[in-house]
């Protein structure tokens, strides 16, 4: 698992990165390709009654791994985010705590 879920890019941006992106990131994290998800929530953004360019954000929902892998996977997904149209990406992550994360009925 890391679910990954971007705002504010283009699908066919986000297509042209992930293969890369989730290479670099299953090599960081040594977990199964499986375990990642990358979702596309479309969004729009609204200032003073107007419809403007969203920002890019993305959310990393995971369970911690410390601040240095955390800096890391931050830093490989910047990098492949600043390859497509966007010049600044902001990136949020939330920590699953492993007794309230259930699949199929169980708590890891």
């Amino acid at each position: 698992m890391p679910q990954i879920k971007i705002r504010g890019l283009k699908e066919s941006e986000i297509c042209k990165i992930s293969k890369d992106m989730v290479d670099e990131l299953q090599r960081l994290l040594e977990c199964p390709r499986e375990y990642f998800t990358i979702e596309l929530i479309p969004t729009t953004l609204i200032k003073d009654g107007q419809i403007v360019t969203p920002y890019v954000f993305v959310e990393v929902g995971w369970f911690d791994r410390g601040q240095q892998v955390q800096d890391m996977f931050a830093g490989i997904v910047t990098k492949h985010i600043l390859e497509t149209s966007c010049e600044n990406v902001d990136i949020i992550f939330t920590a699953f705590k492993e007794s309230s994360y259930y699949e199929n009925g169980m708590h890891f």
